[in-house]
């Protein structure tokens, strides 16, 4: 059995989750906690580490069974087949979002068409190139999981 990565309409991603887990249906859907505010008040919300996307494991055959879950959008595809992620990276993924002992992340002044190596968080030991840098974030993209990351920074960081 693969992982694969579902596309979700906006903003249902634990929604589909929970639905594809009460359907039979191993799914992974990574959270991190954000504090959010409002103009009254400050909340501590869990949102998904990727929006819109939803991991799934199931084998070939049952590729279809996603779309009876309201919310399911399409699979992901990579080089005209739909993406299948290694049971490392979600490991990975899993092992990082449950790591108490990172504090703070450092972010260096890269320029567009660094190769870097991520050392902290859910994408650490993965290669990435800057593809953008403006005045509050990067754009990474990393070709290993065919993805593209944006990362928002604080300027006085610097």
């Amino acid at each position: 059995m693969n992982w694969y990565v579902v596309y979700t309409k906006p903003k249902w991603e634990k929604k589909v989750a929970e639905k594809l887990n009460e359907a039979g249906i191993e799914s992974y859907c990574p959270l991190i906690t954000q504090i959010k505010q409002w103009s009254d008040r400050k909340k501590k919300v869990e949102v998904p580490l990727f929006n819109s996307y939803v991991f799934v494991r199931l084998s070939d055959m049952e590729r279809n069974s996603v779309f009876q879950v309201p919310g399911v959008v399409r699979y992901l595809f990579w080089l005209g087949k739909p993406a299948i992620v290694r049971e490392e990276e979600i490991v990975e993924i899993k092992k990082s979002l449950s790591d108490t002992n990172i504090s703070d992340v450092l972010v260096m002044p890269y320029k567009k068409g660094d190769k870097i190596k991520l050392d902290t968080g859910a994408f650490s030991n993965h290669q990435a190139i800057v593809k953008e840098v403006t005045n509050t974030h990067y754009i990474l993209v990393l070709e290993t999981l065919g993805c593209v990351l944006k990362i928002k920074y604080k300027k006085e960081s610097f």
